[in-house]
């Protein structure tokens, strides 16, 4: 989506930078003091920088916070539609910060943006991962029947994105895929989501990220990562339910795993407040632990 047709009430607009980092024209959320750790937060397939709306405020007094839109999706412009899978991604991300002259301390991911942050923490020097409904298998319900299907057709029909977001593009739909997360959200919420289902561009990297997308490489590593991970997993969402953050939390060396109740896939949108108060005490014991 072209910045010029970011609508005048789309989250911290203030905040955006235009970043050019090969291969890609990134739309960077920049916020919270310069001189504090840099927390990287990556967002989820579909959604955008925007969906941390309700968690910057609360993160931005203690670290410096960069929000990218992912390759493809949000505002930012793919310079390769072929590097929307793991890797590529992980990738691209660590020269956008490089870019910026940023190495991140942390990193928080929502949904796929958690397996995209796990990937960064293999092959560069990340202190701390939180990882919210961690994308770490198969979508389950709705999101796991349309997605696949979708991506399989965008690969044999580029037309299919335009079809989409026709189809899709209006209120009842989008509410309805919302639902199907476990996360309803409120008229806000579901206003800015329908904005980036009605542009095609972002249907198309949305789906060219779910055909791309694998995780065995990923799944086989993660018994060998040494960096502290937080799992969070909220137990009413229905796109990844909690049960995946905890068996990959038992999987890892040196991960918690912290379950919240209730609530959807898109926890940090519906309680933010209580995704901070998990994780503010849990990057501060980090901190400490690396300024010994």
């Amino acid at each position: 989506m072209d910045l010029s047709r970011m609508p005048p009430d789309w989250p911290r607009r203030d905040s955006i930078r235009r970043v050019q980092s090969r291969p890609h024209d990134w739309c960077v959320i920049d916020t919270g003091p310069k001189d504090r750790p840099t927390l990287l937060m990556l967002h989820g397939a579909g959604g955008s920088g925007h969906s941390f709306r309700a968690l910057i405020p609360l993160l931005a007094p203690h670290y410096h916070l960069i929000v990218p839109d992912l390759p493809g999706q949000g505002f930012t412009r793919p310079g390769s539609r072929s590097r929307y899978g793991l890797d590529a991604m992980a990738e691209d991300i660590a020269t956008l910060c490089a870019t910026m002259g940023l190495t991140p301390t942390f990193i928080l991911g929502h949904s796929a943006g958690a397996a995209i942050a796990l990937r960064m923490a293999q092959s560069a020097a990340v202190r701390a991962v939180i990882g919210i409904n961690a994308a770490l298998g198969s979508f389950e319900g709705a999101a796991g029947v349309m997605f696949p299907l979708l991506a399989r057709a965008l690969a044999a029909a580029p037309f299919v994105p335009h079809l989409v977001s026709k189809l899709w593009g209006n209120p009842q739909s989008v509410g309805r895929l919302l639902a199907s997360t476990g996360s309803p959200l409120d008229a806000t919420g579901q206003r800015q989501y329908l904005a980036l289902v009605r542009d095609s561009a972002h249907v198309e990297g949305t789906l060219g990220m779910m055909a791309q997308w694998r995780l065995d490489g990923l799944m086989a590593a993660l018994p060998r990562l040494q960096t502290p991970t937080l799992l969070i997993a909220s137990t009413g969402d229905k796109a990844v339910p909690a049960r995946v953050s905890a068996e990959a939390a038992r999987q890892m060396p040196n991960a918690l795993y912290s379950e919240i109740p209730g609530y959807g896939h898109l926890l940090h949108e519906e309680a933010a407040e209580t995704v901070a108060e998990t994780a503010l005490p849990w990057l501060g014991q980090q901190e400490k632990l690396f300024c010994e």
